[in-house]
């Protein structure tokens, strides 16, 4: 565990060749792994949770660590499921792995694809990847268990719910995550791309934007459709905001800033003859500084202000930010230790050159420590299978990237067999390059 004032070490005792060795002793167990691995996966697939709702898969992450020696909690933040294994002196690992699904409907065509739908008849499917973080984590969990005496430390295995709202890590860290389990020395997580199975992102410092969901309720005065003159049209003010947002970050922003502000859901009225009293907009907003987030919220709410007063608005819109995640930034040192592990467990080759990632995570919640910050290394893991890879479109990975199915899609869907081996390969490499080697590491 951290102590504020004698941190544990994490830079580790292992040289390449060593790491070789550990690593080699840690994966023999793999192959006997794997089956359940895929089994688990599977089931997650075909029955997903949205945020919130996880109970049936954190029982099944609970129930396989406890069967490998966690000391497991259950219900965490939600349905959060801590595991720890102690294993002797050595720095404290935080694996996490997130476990809730998306409100998408399955176009995979898989055997397993999802046919769950909520009571409101809205679809469910695991369109992100979190079924083979699950597996992966639970994989890594279990060789680490089977190989004790090829490291030493804690491993700290966090089962996330809710990630897709950006509220479980923070609802875990409120419900005692660190005071109650202990400050790890270390923050490691992973996510499935759209890159070619086998490959690995990494970037050192801010690898994907912070992000803000802003809700906008603009009023108008309605009236009947063929009467205009008497309203205020809330679906005209509505559309004006819309075209002028696209403004904040051509106009309000420095070519040398990224954000991205897109509207993702404009509702207003129920019949084609009759002008609304209301109109609702739901916007993402994606920064990757904290400072430029603020400019843009602010530019948001002085652009419907604005808007609704040149439309005669009888009241000022409501601007609510319904919540916040903050910029995903990897710790450098860590980072490139982890990604030179990876290199020399999977070859150069298997290394993608890292770009900002646009999309947005709860895991930097993490680093924020109780007395201070918690280093975090966090990549991604290509899961698109070789052939479709092969056949897409274009020279370059992202103009590849165009023509495969991607997260938050239908047809998102990976190469079983390579991605949960890669992923409980690059987890456990990566642990094991935190944790102090163990008795018996090498080989003899």
């Amino acid at each position: 565990m951290n102590d504020a004032a004698h941190p544990q070490p994490v830079t580790g005792p292992s040289t390449p060749s060593v790491l070789q060795a550990r690593a080699r002793r840690v994966l023999a167990h793999l192959d006997a792994v794997l089956p359940d691995v895929d089994a688990l996966y599977r089931d997650l697939h075909e029955h997903p949770e949205l945020s919130g709702q996880e109970a049936r898969t954190a029982a099944q992450v609970a129930h396989r660590l406890e069967a490998e020696g966690y000391a497991v909690s259950r219900d965490v933040g939600g349905h959060g499921v801590v595991g720890l294994l102690r294993n002797g002196d050595g720095p404290t690992v935080l694996l996490r792995g997130d476990m809730d699904a998306l409100p998408v409907e399955e176009k995979t065509g898989l055997p397993y694809a999802s046919r769950v739908r909520t009571e409101d008849g809205e679809p469910v499917m695991h369109a992100c990847g979190h079924d083979v973080h699950t597996a992966c984590l639970v994989g890594t969990a279990a060789v680490l268990a089977r190989s004790r005496d090829a490291w030493r430390g804690t491993v700290m295995v966090v089962g996330q719910p809710a990630e897709e709202t950006l509220q479980g890590a923070k609802a875990m860290l409120d419900d005692g995550l660190y005071s109650r389990f202990g400050t790890p020395d270390v923050v490691l997580g992973q996510h499935t791309a759209p890159l070619p199975v086998g490959t690995f992102m990494h970037r050192e410092g801010v690898t994907m934007m912070g992000s803000a969901h802003v809700r906008l309720r603009l009023f108008g005065r309605g009236a009947h459709g063929a009467q205009p003159e008497l309203s205020v049209d809330p679906v005209v003010l509505g559309a004006s905001v819309v075209m002028r947002l696209q403004t904040i970050v051509s106009r309000a922003l420095s070519p040398l800033e990224a954000a991205v502000v897109t509207v993702g859901a404009f509702q207003s009225g129920t019949r084609a003859n009759v002008i609304p009293d209301e109109a609702l907009l739901e916007l993402t907003v994606r920064t990757e500084d904290a400072a430029v987030q603020e400019r843009v919220l602010a530019a948001i709410e002085r652009i419907a202000k604005g808007e609704a007063a040149a439309s005669g608005a009888p009241r000022a819109p409501q601007v609510e930010v319904l919540n916040r995640g903050p910029v995903n930034r990897n710790d450098p040192e860590l980072m490139r230790r982890v990604r030179d592990a990876h290199a020399e467990w999977f070859g150069r080759d298997a290394l993608v050159p890292g770009v900002l990632v646009t999309a947005s995570e709860d895991f930097p919640f993490f680093a924020q420590g109780p007395e201070h910050p918690v280093p975090t290394a966090y990549w991604f893991m290509g899961i698109t299978p070789r052939k479709a890879w092969e056949e897409a479109p274009g020279a370059t990975p992202q103009e590849k990237m165009a023509h495969v199915p991607g997260p938050h899609s239908g047809g998102y869907a990976p190469d079983r067999e390579g991605s949960l081996r890669g992923g409980c390969e690059s987890l456990t490499v990566a642990a094991l390059v935190c944790l102090h080697a163990g008795d018996a590491s090498v080989d003899h």
